[in-house]
């Protein structure tokens, strides 16, 4: 691993990307994209539904199964002034299953759009939910919200008063799908349907993790008839995916905090499959790869709590490694099998039937893949940290693939084409 990856310049991982190359909306047939296939060095292309045929018989395919929320609310002050709030991560209670089963109060996180307005006092908003009039107060604790870094992240309880009603149900009729900035236009009805994937079930994300959305039935049939092992994790995406890269140098951004829940059957299909597997989007990439780092924990440190096994930005750069990228602890290598049977200990020791962690790692140029060892996914955007995560994958390769990619009338980002990558 290098210690060089923190002094990576943004600006190298810069391109020109014309606007109307940003896929505005989806095709009307997910799985009709186009898919670039990068091949240990050779590109070619052909049509997303085709995938299977790509892939090697009995290989294991991990799938992120987040759901996206209607994380956008408005509120409007007597005033007149127009106040958003955007749901970023549960403070109160912090479990996501809890959170969204909650019938009374609950706290979030939250962006506020329009903060200037919003001096005191608490918003309100009425509406009717199942022929029930309903209404729902925001406060905004400034106090927490400084206890707790400040910055974005508000601290701001929300309360409403029938206790028949739960804050999803809330969430179904106020909230509103919060589709990426860079697509400049507002959500329509059809994005609550096209902006998520035909396998999300945890709901959590206030962005989809694109590169599952061109998956249908279909293609799904299809992989289970080609002999692939499908498995599926969490990994709730925050808004943070989306923050770009402002300092000069990577080792001045901050990676944001993402929770993943991986179920002990995953961790043991891995094992079977000698700890390899193709991920499905960065997102997934980030989670399967952090369950390396949680393992050299327990390694390291048998008594960690799960709150410990939280993996830190720099972590996977500053631990001693060996030539092949694993970490070495007083002589001993710890390979990627040790980590995950530490895991599964774990979770037996304990009695869990899955690990609830987070992840803050940041996979750049350096980095050596320890599980992923096939990916899919979209078009990043120009200097971001997922374009560092591909450039890592592909050893460098990134602006082959990209030019091939413009060069071909490819489509960008979320609703964008999609790339199997093969280092």
């Amino acid at each position: 691993m290098s210690k060089d990856t923190k002094h990576i310049c943004i600006s190298d991982y810069n391109y020109p990307l014309p606007d109307e190359r940003i896929a505005k909306f989806p095709l009307a047939e997910r799985d009709h994209s186009k898919l670039l296939l990068y091949k240990h060095g050779v590109i070619t292309e052909d049509v997303f539904y085709n995938l299977p045929n790509f892939l090697p018989k009995g290989a294991l395919m991990v799938f992120n199964n987040t759901k996206v929320i209607q994380a956008r609310m408005h509120f409007r002050k007597d005033t007149g002034a127009l106040i958003e709030v955007f749901l970023m991560e549960p403070a109160q209670p912090t479990d996501y299953e809890l959170m969204f089963q909650t019938n009374h109060q609950c706290a979030w996180f939250c962006m506020v759009g329009n903060l200037k307005k919003w001096k005191e006092g608490s918003l309100q908003r009425e509406f009717e939910i199942k022929g029930h009039r309903l209404t729902l107060t925001a406060a905004l604790d400034r106090v927490r919200s400084q206890e707790h870094g400040g910055g974005t992240n508000h601290w701001i309880t929300f309360v409403w008063d029938n206790e028949n009603i739960s804050f999803a149900e809330i969430l179904e009729v106020v909230g509103e799908l919060p589709i990426p900035p860079y697509l400049n236009r507002a959500t329509e009805e059809s994005d609550k349907e096209t902006y998520q994937t035909v396998y999300s079930k945890i709901k959590g994300s206030v962005a989809a993790p694109t590169a599952g959305l061109h998956f249908t039935e279909k293609v799904l049939s299809a992989l289970d008839a080609h002999g692939v092992d499908r498995e599926e994790l969490t990994l709730h995406v925050g808004a943070g995916t989306f923050k770009p890269v402002k300092s000069h140098e990577i080792e001045g951004h901050n990676m944001h905090t993402e929770f993943i829940v991986v179920r002990r059957q995953t961790l043991e299909k891995l094992l079977k499959h000698n700890c390899k597997a193709i991920a499905i989007g960065t997102t997934s990439v980030r989670t399967l790869e952090s369950l390396y780092y949680m393992g050299v924990k327990l390694v390291t440190n048998p008594d960690a709590s799960e709150n410990e096994l939280h993996v830190n930005q720099w972590e996977p750069y500053d631990l001693p490694h060996n030539q092949e990228g694993l970490v070495e602890v007083d002589g001993n290598v710890i390979t990627v099998e040790d980590s995950i049977r530490r895991l599964l200990d774990y979770l037996e020791r304990e009695d869990l039937m899955s690990l609830h962690s987070s992840t803050q790692i940041i996979i750049a140029p350096g980095y050596t893949y320890k599980i992923v060892n096939a990916l899919v996914t979209n078009f990043h955007q120009p200097q971001s940290t997922l374009l560092l995560l591909v450039s890592a994958f592909v050893k460098g390769d990134w602006r082959k693939i990209y030019d091939y990619a413009i060069g071909h009338n490819f489509r960008f980002l979320s609703y964008g084409d999609s790339s199997l990558l093969i280092p």
